[in-house]
């Protein structure tokens, strides 16, 4: 659904703390924190996730799943694939 890499990319876009994103999501610090601790895809409740997702994309960001098109057309980054060369 979502890897702990996208929340702080997204949370750096945005210039928000951890702080902000738990009160935008309606969830606490200490989940925001479990959630950036973990290694790859983000495991929780789904609806915490859902939340999380929510207030990501109410303030403007729009979060690309492996291997899919963004057809928002605005800019945006994205992690090369790992055995893809410069």
């Amino acid at each position: 659904m979502i890897t702990s890499q996208q929340m702080r990319a997204a949370r750096a876009l945005l210039g928000i703390d951890q702080k902000t994103l738990a009160k935008l999501a309606g969830l606490s610090l200490p989940t925001i924190q479990r959630m950036e601790a973990s290694d790859g895809t983000v495991r929780g409740m789904v609806d915490s996730l859902t939340r999380v997702v929510e207030a990501l994309e109410a303030a403007g960001v729009e979060l690309i799943g492996e291997g899919a098109s963004s057809p928002g057309g605005g800019r945006g980054v994205r992690l090369k694939s790992r055995n893809q060369t410069s």
